[in-house]
């Protein structure tokens, strides 16, 4: 099977996208120019959506562009790993572990990586979440749990 350009993966994704808007808006009421309904915006939006995929899939067809080279698996699995790590560790850890552990799983799913680099995002990372969710936004979340 021939590799798809990236412009037709693309606006095809786009077309599938305003095809998704298109069906969940089906029941709404959309009114018309002068009384607009509910779903008159998106179902404007789904059609502007799929207009706009289906010229960039032909562009991608017409032009010699670059192959749609899929990334690995690992940075696929990790980085929802990384957001499952936060959510399972702050109940009983903590922001500032969860943060961490976080940090450390999602710095995995890069091929290359530099510890202080992560570690320094990490800290750099903890102290913008202190300071958001205690300080500007008074949420009282444990920092680190016993």
């Amino acid at each position: 099977m021939q590799a798809l350009p990236r412009d037709v993966v693309a606006g095809l994704s786009l077309v599938a996208l305003g095809l998704l808007a298109l069906v969940l808006v089906r029941d709404m009421p959309h009114g018309s120019l002068v009384a607009m309904g509910p779903a008159f915006l998106p179902n404007c939006l789904g059609v502007l959506l799929m207009l706009m995929g289906a010229w960039l899939s032909v562009a991608g067809l017409l032009n010699r562009a670059e192959k749609l080279h899929l990334p690995g698996l690992r940075p696929l699995f990790l980085v929802p790993g990384a957001l499952l790590a936060f959510g399972l560790m702050m109940p009983w850890a903590g922001m500032i572990p969860a943060v961490i552990a976080t940090m450390g799983v999602a710095a995995f799913a890069g091929s290359e990586r530099r510890w202080n680099e992560v570690a320094l995002g990490g800290a750099v990372v903890v102290v913008l979440c202190v300071l958001l969710f205690r300080y500007a936004l008074n949420i009282p979340l444990p920092l680190v749990l016993p």
